[in-house]
C-alpha cells in the first residue's frame, strides 16, 4: 500500500499517525496469513542457499522496492525488503529472480537521518547503525517518504517490544573513492593506479597508507584492530590512555599508563569494496549518482 505525501508542515502530524495506524494495520492483517509466508517464502528464494532463512513467527513482509545505494567506487542498485522487525537488501543478480550478498539489520538497531537535497543528488538519506551506516536514495520525494515513515514506525514498534533505547552511537559512513583524488588528511599525497585508496574506520575519510599505517581496537565494529587514520589514531589513543589513567589512579593528570587498544603496523591493503560511506556534509557537494530506478510499493 502506497501513502501519499504533500510535504506539508501542517499535517505532518495528522499524517505521522495515519501512517503509524497504517503500519499497524498492514502488519495485523498480514501476520501469520499464507500471502504472507508465500511473500517471504519467494525472497528466501530468490537469495538461494546464501542467504540466511527469514521466516520467523509473527514476521511480516510490508514491502519491497529498488534504491539506490551509495557504495565506495560507485552508486550500485539494491533490492530492498522491509519486514516489521528487520530491513533486508541484497545485491541484484536478475531482477526479481535471483539476489546475493544478503545483508540483515534489526530495527531497532536503525537511525534514519533525511539529506539535503541538491542539483545532483536528491531523495537521500541515511541509514545508520552502531556497526555500518550508508546512504540511499530514491527514485521520487514520494518513494523516500514511503520509505522513511514505514522504516520509522517499525523502529519505534521495534523499541517498544523490546523495550530498548534508540542507539545514540553509529558508524561513519565512507565518503565514496571518487570524491577526492588526494588524501584527506595529508593532502599531498596523490591517487593513482598505483597509490590505493583506503578508508579510516573511524571517520571514514579517504586517506593514503602513509597516513593510515596504524590499527585501534573499535569494538562496535570488530573484534580485531582495525585501520584508522594517524589523526583518529591519535584521538582514541589519547581518549584510551585518559580512560585507563581515570581507572588506575581516578582522577589524577600525568600517571603513564599503556596504549591498550592499538596496534601500529604497515598497511594490509585489507580494504574491500564496502558499501560505507562518511556521514556529514562532504557527499552533498559531489555528483555521486544519478537515480532512476523502479519502485515496487508497499504490501497491503
Amino acid at each position: 500500500m502506497s501513502a501519499s505525501y504533500t510535504g506539508q508542515g501542517s499535517r505532518k502530524p495528522v499524517l505521522q499517525r495515519t501512517r503509524a495506524l497504517a503500519t499497524e494495520k498492514m502488519v495485523d492483517h498480514l501476520a501469520n496469513t499464507e500471502i504472507n509466508s508465500q511473500r517471504i517464502a519467494a525472497v528466501e528464494s530468490c537469495f538461494g542457499a546464501s542467504g540466511q532463512p527469514l521466516a520467523l513467527p509473527g514476521r511480516v513482509l510490508l514491502g519491497e522496492g529498488v534504491l539506490t545505494k551509495e557504495c565506495r567506487k560507485k552508486a550500485k542498485p539494491r533490492i530492498f525488503f522491509l519486514f516489521n522487525d528487520i530491513l533486508v537488501y541484497g545485491s541484484i543478480v536478475l531482477s526479481k529472480r535471483k539476489y546475493r550478498s544478503q545483508h540483515i539489520i534489526p530495527l531497532e538497531e536503525v537511525t534514519l537521518e533525511t539529506l539535503p537535497e541538491t542539483l545532483q543528488a536528491k531523495n537521500r538519506w541515511m541509514i545508520k547503525t552502531a556497526k555500518k551506516s550508508f546512504v540511499v536514495s530514491a527514485a521520487s520525494t514520494t518513494e523516500r517518504q514511503e520509505w522513511i515513515s514505514h522504516i520509522e514506525e517499525c523502529v519505534r514498534r521495534q523499541l517498544l517490544a523490546t523495550g530498548r533505547q534508540p542507539t545514540t552511537e553509529h558508524a561513519a559512513p565512507w565518503i565514496p573513492d571518487k570524491a577526492t583524488d588526494i588524501c584527506m588528511r595529508c593532502t599531498q599525497t596523490r591517487f593513482s593506479a598505483l597509490t590505493r585508496r583506503h578508508h579510516c574506520r573511524k571517520c571514514g575519510f579517504v586517506v593514503c597508507a602513509e597516513c593510515s599505517k596504524e590499527r585501534f581496537l573499535l569494538p562496535r565494529l570488530s573484534p580485531k584492530p582495525l585501520r584508522v587514520c594517524s589523526l583518529c589514531y591519535r584521538e582514541l589513543a589519547a581518549q584510551k590512555r585518559s580512560e585507563e589513567a581515570k581507572e588506575r589512579y581516578g582522577d589524577s593528570p600525568g600517571q603513564p599508563t599503556h596504549l591498550g587498544g592499538a596496534v601500529c603496523g604497515a598497511s594490509s591493503g585489507d580494504d574491500d569494496d564496502s558499501d560505507e560511506d562518511r556521514e556529514g556534509d562532504w557527499p552533498s557537494q559531489v555528483e555521486f549518482y544519478a537515480s532512476g530506478v523502479s519502485w515496487s510499493a508497499f504490501h497491503s
